[in-house]
């Protein structure tokens, strides 16, 4: 296949209007939506259909060709009202083009062609995100199309050295992406590193942002995400003003954010717009509902399992009562009951949103009360798995969501096969794999693993924004100072004034 595009690409451009005609329709396998147009007995138009845009096509390519004829190709581009016009002499490259939205006008006599980029506009109107909603900031988010994102981040970011690098990537599929990055800011290294990483993929299609991700990130086989996938405008600028890297997919709805560290996966860009009391509350809380999610189960069944005696005995009687019905072991309960609530969501996603959402409600109500009444489970594990998914709800990122609902998993089997012994052989598994992690070769677990004290500012609590005057140090920013190292005094600025 590669030899073939090879050999098509040094085709050149038949001076005869019927060779260049036939000539397309065999690189295109004489495609149904191929269209032909003589206008003149000199000039020839050939597009995709549902590519261009028509009313450009009908009000200027059409109407500036009909007022000069017999013209060359040099001055038919002069003569053009379309910003986007050049010529070529290659097949191959009057083809890749074309499929671009690009009208081909070829001229009686001439070895080149001018192609007029008039692509359609298609997208969805701008909306809110559906998946990292928040009460205070901006309400839009990211759409499919590739134009209007960079525009996006451009209308937060009025900045010269706000660098857009496009790039192609896919031999079939020829999907267009934005590389975005502040020069000063960002590090060298780390864009050289990315803008490598994408030149040297060898793959037939890239169609999604999520794709791109699991291709170019440090580690492939880890569970955890290396690199941030966001639906926010918003999010993407703080990050690159922070000294990181965008990517955007043309066609996916989602940017990546490139590095980012385990701790700022449960960050909001929310917390950014409440006051540091608040966010670092809010903070916390999402901390302890990843661990309440990740562990309680597990904790359930070993003390259940082997460790009677860490149980209250306040709780020994409701426990006895609520399991003595009970006729599997508490390994097989939960994760039976853990099961049960992952198909619930999993139905309640796949189904439209409000079949899903009752679906859910009162799928969990019904099955766990009926559980309940058949002995098939106790009311204090329907409970604790309850709170666990509840938690996992909180995590801002969907695909580090994802990941605390599966490692629940194999920290029960630990649990019901060693008890505590097991859930200590599963943390330290965990904790060694991330220390282990690095995101575009910055450490994954950073600022508390290398310590680097200044960023614990910004990391399980949120100081005063003045108290966080320094960009993350894993980005190696060249730029270290976001805003004046000097926390707000508005006495002291009064007397500068004066």
């Amino acid at each position: 296949m590669a030899e073939e595009n090879t050999e098509e690409i040094q085709i050149q451009i038949s001076t005869s209007g019927d060779i260049f005609i036939q000539s397309i329709k065999d690189a295109t396998h004489n495609s149904s939506d191929l269209i032909t147009k003589s206008i003149l007995p000199n000039l020839t138009l050939i597009y995709i259909e549902n590519l261009v845009d028509v009313p450009t096509l009908n009000n200027h390519i059409l109407k500036d060709l009909l007022k000069h004829t017999n013209e060359s190709p040099e001055n038919i581009i002069s003569t053009l009202t379309i910003a986007q016009v050049k010529m070529a002499n290659e097949i191959g490259e009057a083809v890749i083009a074309m499929m671009d939205g690009t009208v081909l006008i070829h001229v009686e006599g001439y070895s080149q062609i001018v192609m007029a980029n008039i692509s359609t506009n298609e997208s969805r109107a701008l909306s809110a995100p559906e998946n990292e909603s928040q009460v205070i900031g901006a309400q839009v988010g990211f759409t499919e199309s590739l134009s209007t994102n960079v525009s996006l981040i451009r209308r937060y970011i009025k900045n010269p050295n706000l660098c857009n690098e496009g790039l192609e990537i896919g031999k079939q599929s020829k999907t267009t992406i934005a590389m975005l990055y502040i020069k000063g800011v960002a590090s060298d290294e780390m864009v050289n590193t990315l803008r490598q990483r994408i030149a040297d993929l060898n793959v037939d299609s890239v169609l999604d942002s999520s794709i791109l991700e699991q291709l170019i990130d440090d580690n492939s086989l880890s569970i955890f995400p290396q690199m941030l996938l966001t639906e926010r405008p918003d999010k993407l600028c703080a990050e690159l003003l922070n000294g990181k890297l965008g990517v955007i997919v043309d066609g996916s709805s989602l940017a990546i954010v490139c590095p980012h560290s385990f701790l700022e996966f449960f960050q909001s860009q929310e917390d950014q717009n409440l006051r540091w009391q608040i966010a670092t509350f809010t903070r916390l809380l999402r901390f302890s509902a990843v661990v309440l999610s990740v562990f309680l189960s597990p904790l359930y069944v070993a003390a259940l399992t082997f460790h009677y005696e860490v149980i209250p005995q306040s709780l020994l009687v409701p426990l006895s009562e609520s399991r003595a019905l009970v006729p599997f072991p508490p390994l097989f309960e939960a994760l039976l009951l853990e099961l049960i609530i992952e198909l619930l969501r999993e139905a309640g996603v796949r189904l439209p949103s409000k079949v899903g959402q009752t679906i859910g409600i009162v799928g969990g109500i019904v099955i766990g009360t009926a559980a309940v009444q058949a002995g098939i489970t106790s009311n204090i594990l329907i409970i604790i798995v309850a709170l666990g998914a509840l938690a996992s709800f909180t995590t801002p990122s969907y695909m580090m969501g994802n990941v605390i609902r599966i490692i629940r998993f194999p920290l029960i089997v630990l649990a019901g096969l060693w008890g505590f012994y097991g859930i200590m052989l599963g943390l330290c598994f965990i904790l060694i794999h991330l220390l282990r992690q690095t995101s575009l070769g910055s450490p994954y677990t950073a600022p508390f693993y290398p310590p680097r004290l200044l960023d614990w500012r910004d990391s399980l609590v949120r100081l005063p924004l003045p108290f966080t005057f320094k960009r993350p140090s894993n980005t190696r920013p060249e730029d270290e100072d976001k805003y004046e190292p000097q926390p707000i005094n508005p006495e002291k600025n009064e007397q500068k004034v004066k």
